[in-house]
């Protein structure tokens, strides 16, 4: 894309604006790093003194190898992490390429993005912009800084490490959206036996406090015991006003969850394959949710809960 007459460079930013942020999502798994490494390729736009031959091969470079940076010292902290990591949730991609609708959605799923995190800096960085976002192998060499041949190598063993438990999700969108409703409908009525039946045999049921929530000591495992696990805990939340949205989130069928004060408590995200529920994801860490709205007290929540369980039901 190079400059059209007339037209200014923010409005070319802003055009290429939303590829920008799902490439930097994609190689961080972090929202607001997404959002600071999109501003700071701005930055560094606007303050060129030339214009480049292509607007968008140019920019695509500056934020894949600012999140390459940005990834290089996350993945530091993310190794001290307490508990599981999970990806920041998000609502909805603002890159939308009909053409490549399908890819799009599965490499923007919490399970797509939890299996880059095998692969190093630069082997996402490779396989994002190549095998999700389809870039030539020159651009690809340019924005990571290596040759052709080292990025087809890059991608060769970035394939390796994915391929095998990538997920396809290859249902229909109105019978994924039929799944969760039914779901949802078991989770906020405690219907055991419905949520069993909509569960595969070894589905799990995992949290992200981060330390900084209250979270699942260890994850749940087996149809039987994450239904009852949530046929028990998410009718008590209902009885303190705690509601929940559906949402599509990172692609698939999920829900916001808020407390009575209409504050974002946590984000559930479900991994819907082959008409079951695979996973089901709580990002509780209120670190990964301000991008929401403003967010609510989970330990205050979680005492309510407690309070209300030590005490029959009218």
């Amino acid at each position: 894309m190079g400059r059209e007459p007339g037209v200014s460079k923010v409005e070319e930013f802003e055009e290429l604006r939303p590829l920008l942020f799902s490439i930097a999502y994609r190689i961080l798994g972090s929202v607001g790093e997404a959002e600071d490494a999109v501003q700071e390729t701005w930055l560094r736009f606007d303050g060129s003194a030339t214009r480049p031959a292509s607007t968008k091969s140019f920019l695509s470079a500056t934020v894949t190898r600012i999140a390459i940076d940005v990834l290089r010292s996350a993945r530091v902290r993310r190794e001290a992490y307490v508990g599981p990591w999970f990806p920041e949730p998000l609502l909805s991609d603002p890159y939308q390429d009909p053409a490549r609708a399908a890819e799009l959605a599965d490499s923007v799923s919490m399970a797509a993005l939890l299996l880059l995190e095998r692969l190093s800096p630069l082997e996402r960085a490779v396989f994002v912009l190549r095998e999700v976002f389809g870039f030539g192998f020159d651009e690809v060499a340019a924005a990571v800084g290596r040759s052709e041949a080292a990025c087809r190598q890059l991608l060769v063993r970035a394939r390796r490490h994915v391929r095998a438990d990538r997920p396809r999700f290859v249902a229909d969108r109105q019978e994924r959206q039929e799944l969760a409703t039914r779901f949802f409908d078991a989770l906020r009525s405690g219907d055991v036996d419905a949520l069993r039946e909509l569960l595969a045999a070894d589905v799990q049921l995992l949290g992200d406090g981060g330390g900084k929530a209250p979270q699942l000591a260890h994850a749940v495992t087996g149809a039987e015991n994450v239904a009852r696990v949530l046929g028990t805990v998410f009718p008590l939340m209902g009885r303190i006003a705690i509601t929940f949205e559906p949402h599509e989130v990172n692609g698939q069928p999920g829900a916001l969850v808020r407390d009575r004060d209409g504050k974002v408590l946590h984000i559930l995200a479900l991994d819907v394959l082959d008409g079951q529920v695979q996973a089901v994801r709580a990002v509780i860490n209120p670190d990964k949710l301000g991008h929401l709205g403003p967010v609510a007290d989970a330990w205050a929540v979680d005492r309510e809960v407690k309070r209300v369980r030590r005490r029959p039901s009218r």
